[in-house]
């Protein structure tokens, strides 16, 4: 795994608050050596949001903003519902 990816996946893993921590660094554990730069990119800049926020926009209890609404947005939903094979 190359440094971008490490710091990726502690980062997500280490949020601060256990339910991020668990969504975001399930997902980076289970893919973030199959993203490319276009989903690195927003991965990177979702982590720079506040635990709460990215808790609601994953679960899909908010519309995530404009920024976050992306194609990396639609695979974390997809993956922390259960929807993808993981």
């Amino acid at each position: 795994m190359d440094d971008r990816r490490k710091r990726i996946l502690y980062r997500a893993c280490h949020r601060g608050m256990r339910e991020t921590d668990l969504l975001l660094g399930g997902f980076a554990e289970a893919r973030l050596s199959d993203l490319d730069d276009a989903l690195l990119d927003p991965f990177e800049a979702l982590l720079e949001e506040s635990d709460r926020d990215v808790l609601t926009w994953i679960l899909g209890r908010a519309a995530p903003p404009a920024r976050h609404d992306t194609a990396l947005m639609r695979l974390l939903r997809d993956f922390n519902s259960g929807s993808s094979d993981h």
